[in-house]
């Protein structure tokens, strides 16, 4: 009897161990990325500002017109229709996006002008 409690506690061991690994895959695969998604969704909602163009969850397009702090209103065509809306159903800003592009470009071609200007830097000394 003796020996069969030894083993079953060194299963329940193994068992325990396997549960507390699935559980930290699952927190480093699903939660944690999820969780990093909405607090960057957030941001971007609260950084809205006037003039930006925006895009809602239910894919109405409109420039930003007034931001209070829970709500923004919308100007949707060229017939100035204005909507007022739930800031938490904004799904993108295009103007914040767009700039982050253009800011990404920029970065790019300096790190490709420094790295041409190491270059050409080498060939000189040689």
């Amino acid at each position: 009897m003796t020996v069969l409690t030894a083993t079953g506690s060194a299963g329940m061991g193994s068992t325990l161990i396997m549960l507390v690994l699935m559980i930290a895959i699952f927190y480093f695969m699903l939660i944690r990325p999820e969780n990093k998604r909405k607090k960057e969704a957030e941001q971007m909602r609260s950084a809205v500002k006037k003039g930006d163009k925006i895009t809602t969850i239910g894919g109405i397009v409109g420039t930003v017109v007034d931001v209070k702090e829970s709500r923004i209103v919308i100007e949707t065509s060229a017939d100035q229709v204005r909507m007022e809306l739930e800031k938490w159903s904004i799904s993108s800003n295009e103007t914040a996006t767009e700039a982050a592009k253009a800011e990404a470009k920029k970065a790019q071609e300096a790190k490709a002008k420094a790295k041409a200007a190491k270059k050409a830097e080498k060939a000189n000394k040689e």
